[in-house]
């Protein structure tokens, strides 16, 4: 009985440790492909994509299956478009959205968010670029208490839900507008060189995120600095890698990944690509990823396989996600590229 009692009481320190994660530290939502969620890892990244004129995008990641009964299931959807692009004669508009949801644990926690965006692209000289975003969203959280299990519920045997929890919740939801900003600089020497470093502030407005009482506590969400490094180049007819870094802090927390993917071309005119790579999220997991493109479409997947302590309960089976982009044209007979951009 006491193996028993000790079992129980390692499974409710790690459901709380679960809930008090995502709940009071309140980390946000993240991809390891964040170079296929562009609006979410900075605002002015909205309608930067001066080959076509809009894009949309699905992501799904599955983390923890193989330890968790519900493991942690995040989904996005996300379209931005160029506007005023002819109007303008040295930058365009962008505007987008994106929609998230997560959900992860025993309790059902659920986390919803849609943001709207705004970004404007201004050529500085001849091989520059500067852009400038914005979002707003809205943002909802909400648990199941009664589908969870708190030590006051311990009654020697087994956790009774009939017995009061003892904790002092005063909400099982909450909702809050958020707000974010962010500045990107592309440098572009030839056409078969470019870079570009962009830096974005997601919670501007340190919204406040907690579903205990205002009175008994004052959770805000900090605000997340997320820096991005990334550049292409055009080996020959045939390859074009893309190394690139992405650094976020959130309070005390940081998560850095780096690593690189190339494309090849099949068909020689660039409209089949098969796309590999390999990145390291530093502390946690290597992440190969395999992709494949044709008539502007992108499917691209991955597999976390991990490299922290948690190797020893998973199995180093972390996480798997997968994205699909599709660009366009609004004139199928082609445009005027005001920069240059890589491409086959």
């Amino acid at each position: 009985m006491e193996k028993v009692h000790y079992l129980k009481l390692i499974v409710f320190i790690a459901t709380i440790a679960a809930f008090n994660y995502h709940s009071l530290k309140a980390q946000d939502l993240h991809f390891s492909q964040y170079y296929n969620t562009p609006l979410l890892v900075n605002p002015a990244n909205t309608g930067f994509a001066p080959a076509v004129d809009w894009r949309l995008g699905v992501n799904y990641r599955n983390q923890w299956a193989s330890i968790l009964t519900n493991p942690y299931k995040t989904m996005s959807v996300w379209g931005d478009a160029q506007l005023f692009y002819n109007r303008f004669a040295n930058g365009w508009m962008g505007v987008g959205g994106a929609l998230l949801s997560d959900q992860a644990g025993t309790g059902g926690l659920k986390s919803t968010r849609a943001y709207g965006n705004i970004a404007y692209h201004q050529l500085v000289g001849l091989n520059s670029l500067l852009s400038l975003g914005f979002s707003l969203g809205y943002a909802t959280k909400r648990v199941d208490f009664t589908k969870l299990t708190f030590d006051d519920q311990w009654n020697g045997k087994f956790f009774d839900i009939n017995i009061p929890n003892g904790e002092p919740f005063a909400y099982s939801s909450v909702g809050y507008f958020d707000l974010g900003v962010g500045m990107n600089y592309a440098y572009f020497p030839t056409d078969n060189t470019y870079l570009n470093v962009g830096v974005s502030i997601s919670h501007v407005n340190q919204p406040k995120e907690s579903f205990f009482a205002n009175s008994l506590t004052d959770q805000r969400l900090d605000q997340r600095i997320t820096l991005f490094l990334n550049g292409m180049f055009k080996l020959n007819d045939q390859w074009i890698i893309n190394p690139n870094a992405y650094i976020s802090k959130m309070g005390t927390a940081w998560e850095t990944v780096i690593g690189m993917n190339a494309n090849y071309n099949l068909s020689g005119d660039g409209n089949t690509q098969m796309i590999g790579g390999l990145y390291y999220r530093a502390g946690d997991a290597f992440i190969p990823m395999v992709g494949y493109e044709w008539s502007g479409f992108r499917l691209t997947v991955n597999y976390d396989a991990t490299t922290s302590f948690l190797k020893n309960y998973n199995q180093s089976r972390g996480a798997y996600e997968l994205s699909i982009v599709k660009t366009g044209l609004y004139d199928k007979g082609g445009k005027n590229v005001k920069c240059p951009t890589v491409r086959f």
